[in-house]
């Protein structure tokens, strides 16, 4: 998948995962950490001026229930598929 122009990155994963590897590095993109928790809550501050947002988690599992849960809140959100790695794999042309 390819990231689109003017979105906003949405980074689901823990803080000792984004410490590891920021989401920085792989994309030009801005990238906004937030929690599921906090995405379930509707307590996630995100607003259509974002752009589209893409999530991301670590293997792509949880992305796309956050996903679901943000486009109820009437945002453009989508899950990028096979998360971190898959993304690695995209900028490194893998």
């Amino acid at each position: 998948m390819t990231l689109p122009e003017g979105a906003t990155v949405i980074d689901l994963r823990p803080v000792d995962l984004r410490a590891a590897e920021p989401l920085a590095a792989l994309t030009t993109l801005p990238v906004r950490a937030v929690s599921l928790q906090t995405i379930e809550d509707g307590a996630h501050g995100l607003t259509p001026d974002l752009g589209p947002l893409v999530v991301i988690c670590e293997r792509g599992v949880r992305s796309g229930l956050a996903a679901r849960y943000l486009t109820a809140d009437g945002l453009d959100a989508r899950a990028y598929p096979g998360g971190v790695p898959a993304l690695r794999g995209r900028v490194n042309g893998n």
